[in-house]
């Protein structure tokens, strides 16, 4: 994917909600491996993970099906299917998943603020100023 598939994004300074970002540090078992998966997947825009970019609101694990509520940088990112197919592909690898299902959610907003750290760190070394 081109490094312009989300290239309206918006990056301005938010506040972070209560909780966020949410990493899965922690997270036991299948919902623990489900998001260690979760943060091998990266941003169509640069090669950070979307864990790190405080993408992930929530992952649960009932009965071998995983759920992840997720958001987008841009709510028009044209590279929304990709990166849901991606998320959903990924959680399947985790051990005891069978099935997954990828909600978009859009509450609380995103914003820069909700990067973690070591996301930041990525960013930076990637060339943007966070």
């Amino acid at each position: 994917m081109s490094s312009d598939a989300c290239a309206h994004t918006d990056y301005e300074d938010g506040e972070v909600p209560e909780g966020y970002p949410r990493t899965g540090d922690d997270a036991t078992g299948a919902e623990a491996d489900v998001w260690g998966a979760l943060a091998e997947v990266e941003d169509p825009e640069m090669p950070v993970s979307i864990v790190d970019l405080g993408l992930i609101y929530d992952v649960t694990v009932e009965d071998g099906h995983a759920s992840v509520e997720m958001t987008l940088t841009y709510t028009g990112c044209p590279a929304k299917d990709m990166l849901t197919n991606d998320v959903r592909c990924a959680a399947m690898t985790a051990a005891g998943v069978e099935d997954a299902d990828v909600t978009i959610q859009y509450s609380p907003p995103w914003s820069v603020e909700m990067v973690t750290e070591r996301g930041r760190e990525q960013l930076q070394e990637f060339g943007l100023s966070v």
